[in-house]
């Protein structure tokens, strides 16, 4: 059994997962009552529920705590006070049952997990609050096939099988610029559900579409969003125009990724991920190039332990695991900054 824990944000999260199978998935998650995350409340959100979040999780198992093999752990990237408070308890837990840690990646977690559904060498369309990343497997023997401006932004320290980043947002993320106009508008942290149903009484009006090759930008639209609602614009018509705009940028985006790697499987994964408009723009830009279209269910799609359980057994099959002591956070670690030795 391989045990996940999850804390770079908002949400502490445990999964428990045995040969690929995943059997518990538990969370809670810190909401505050107004504005957006406070890292310090967070944290010390993850650190009251911990316990119980773990007892939980091993309960919906079948399994107690002399059954793990080796605990998993969220260190990259995220929030600094929240992946201290992940640590920590992953810290102890491991000195107290004797086992090792197994440091995960928070967005490759969002990328293994596709293989839980089916898919095997997809790009994935990661959009979460804080990321927002079009993402492939590139092996050490093609990178060299990469363009140099690619190779420059990743900063490539010789040949090396990594994930590629291939597109990403250039200012901030999705999920955040959504959570911030929901604030403009009165609408509490997590703004995306309560959007996506007030986008289906609405109709289009035009917003900056901001798209450079596989780069996305979204303050422009952000700002021009805030302007209309407060010359009297209504939400609704606001929602709907943000979900066809922002959303038509990030599917160009992945398709052109699709086309530039030849890879013939897209993935979705982060919080954002969950709106069903999103999941239909890229399904129907799937069956337009015959590449297959692949969804975890939403409770893999928000940050959870069962991620980065799966993923944390990969990487121990492969032999990584490491004393709890010689684990640490890397608060600002990239996707393209691992070097992936499990595949």
């Amino acid at each position: 059994m391989i045990i996940g824990i999850e804390t770079t944000a908002h949400t502490f999260g445990v999964g428990v997962v045995h040969n690929g199978k995943i059997f518990a998935n538990v969370k809670d998650m810190y909401k505050p009552l107004s504005g957006g995350i406070i890292p310090n409340k967070s944290a010390e959100h993850h650190k009251l529920v911990a316990d119980n979040v773990w007892n939980d999780a091993l309960s919906k198992a079948g399994c107690s705590d002399s059954d793990i093999t080796a605990i998993a752990v969220s260190n990259a990237p995220g929030l600094a006070p929240c992946l201290h408070a992940g640590l920590n308890f992953a810290k102890l837990k491991a000195k107290l049952l004797g086992v090792p840690l197994v440091p995960v990646n928070h967005c490759i977690a969002h990328l293994e997990i596709g293989q839980s559904v089916g898919a095997s060498d997809p790009v994935l369309l990661y959009a979460s609050g804080a990321n927002t990343q079009i993402i492939a497997y590139t092996a050490a023997s093609k990178s060299h096939r990469m363009p140099s401006s690619l190779k420059n932004r990743e900063k490539l320290a010789g040949a090396s099988s990594k994930y590629r980043v291939f597109g990403e947002t250039l200012d901030l993320g999705v999920g955040n610029f959504i959570d911030t106009f929901g604030r403009h508008v009165g609408i509490p942290f997590p703004a995306g559900p309560a959007l996506e149903g007030k986008a289906k009484n609405g109709k289009y009006i035009e917003l900056p579409y901001s798209i450079k090759g596989m780069d996305v930008s979204f303050s422009g639209m952000q700002t021009k969003m805030k302007q209309l609602f407060d010359k009297g614009v209504s939400v609704e018509d606001l929602a709907f125009s943000m979900q066809e705009t922002a959303f038509a940028m990030l599917v160009e985006a992945s398709e052109r990724a699709l086309a530039h790697t030849g890879k013939t499987e897209l993935v979705l994964g982060g919080g954002v991920a969950c709106n069903s408009r999103l999941q239909e723009m890229c399904r129907l830009m799937c069956e337009s190039r015959g590449v297959k279209m692949f969804c975890p269910a939403k409770e893999f799609l928000v940050d959870n332990g069962a991620m980065i359980a799966y993923t944390g057994e990969l990487l121990f099959n492969s032999g990584i695991k490491k004393k709890p002591e010689d684990v640490e956070i890397n608060a600002r670690e990239r996707t393209d900054m691992v070097d992936v030795s499990w595949k």
